[in-house]
């Protein structure tokens, strides 16, 4: 077969599924066409391939593009100031109730233009594909306006024609109650269900729909009711569940089918079991543990008993998580959450992948998929995981380029 590009002399983790372990290959070759792995193996079952070009890799790693599945990467403003209080002693709840937190933000955001939200993601999004990201998730939720929301929503979508990756948008209009229906969550979830998403699902702006379950963001019963809108116009659904307290959102998420829950430091049994019966993916986002010095971390042992699938995230926003490194976040969730060098290197990649619904596409080294690859300068994979402040990136490669 003629190919477009080979990469032969490789070490390949190919997260492959049906692999033992992270799926290792010495000796590997990776082969692409028109954007698409044909073969990703031994390069001694590659003989009836070549190719116009072929690199050599000399040795170094291969492993899928990474993916970041939980982004707030499209804002305005700045809030090192509550840094500043938190340092001093305030909790993320008391300065929400303020008149902080994700409202300012939303100030910031509506204020500002489609072009002038690109621009400042753009720093933010060169940052991760530095350090290999080759597919981003990016929510919207600091527009909690119809109008607002379709900005940051077309905002994230402009990323993919400025950048070469590709992105997932989702719909997080429950995010938090904005000022004009203060006092009147229910009436601001109407709106969300019967104008924000029917809209927005009508436009295709967003792939999914998520909501912040919790004390100071929306309750059980309201998050059921956004859910089901979403199902209706036939967008997947995520959560923010456990993040503060227990709700028992996850749970909830579960039953609907959602592709992740994120958060989970406060998950329970029932709702770990939840997960595993739904297949819903928990992604953990040790970036806001670290960054708002929470003292509960995830269930691990309970997640990895039930067999649930863990995916890592940067989280990445301007509040609780002013994050851009998926190699920190594996650090973060190795060092604070005990993962294992396998669990964070498959949580930015298959099962990353997973929790944005796109395991069929990206995520792993498989001939079929996209040709996203992160090429590196290590000796072994633990490396990625292991230093902080390094970037060993050789060389990124998006649908064959």
């Amino acid at each position: 077969m003629r190919c477009d590009t080979i990469w032969r002399n490789a070490r390949l983790a190919t997260l492959a599924p049906g692999r033992p372990g992270m799926g290792e290959i010495e000796h590997g070759l990776v082969a692409a066409k028109d954007g698409l792995i044909v073969h990703a193996g031994a390069q001694a079952d590659a003989q009836a391939l070549d190719a116009a070009a072929v690199v050599d890799c000399e040795g170094r790693w291969i492993t899928p593009g990474l993916i970041d599945c939980h982004t707030h990467l499209v804002f305005a403003g700045d809030r090192s100031g509550e840094f500043e209080q938190r340092l001093a002693g305030a909790s993320y709840e008391e300065i929400a109730r303020a008149g902080g937190g994700i409202i300012s933000t939303v100030t910031a955001t509506r204020a500002a233009s489609e072009r002038a939200l690109v621009e400042a993601a753009l720093g933010r999004l060169d940052a991760l594909i530095a350090e290999g990201l080759t597919t981003v998730e990016i929510k919207s939720g600091y527009g909690l306006s119809l109008d607002h929301e379709i900005k940051q929503l077309r905002a994230a979508r402009a990323l993919a024609a400025e950048r070469r990756v590709s992105v997932t948008t989702t719909f997080l209009g429950a995010h938090a109650l904005p000022p004009e229906f203060a006092g009147d969550p229910d009436g601001y979830i109407d709106e969300v269900c019967q104008r924000m998403i029917p809209t927005i699902a009508a436009e295709d702006l967003a792939d999914a729909v998520d909501v912040f379950c919790e004390g100071i963001g929306f309750t059980p019963g309201q998050t059921r009711r956004v859910f089901a809108a979403a199902h209706e116009h036939g967008l997947s659904v995520k959560i923010h569940a456990e993040q503060l307290s227990n709700l028992h959102g996850a749970a909830l998420a579960a039953e609907f089918g959602a592709l992740s829950a994120d958060h989970l430091e406060y998950l329970d049994a029932d709702g770990v079991a939840a997960l595993a019966t739904s297949g819903t993916v928990a992604t953990l986002l040790p970036g806001a543990f670290y960054f708002v010095r929470e003292t509960q971390a995830p269930p691990i042992a309970a997640l990895r008993a039930g067999g649930v699938p863990i995916a890592l995230a940067t989280d990445c926003n301007p509040g609780t998580s002013p994050l851009t490194s998926l190699l920190l976040t594996m650090n973060m969730g190795a060092t604070m959450f005990h993962l294992t060098v396998q669990e964070c290197i498959a949580g930015v990649t298959r099962n990353a992948a997973r929790a944005l619904g796109r395991q069929g596409q990206v995520g792993t080294l498989e001939a079929g998929k996209q040709c996203d690859l992160a090429i590196w300068d290590i000796e072994r994979p633990a490396q990625l995981v292991y230093a902080m402040g390094a970037n060993p990136l050789h060389a990124r490669v998006w649908r064959g380029q």
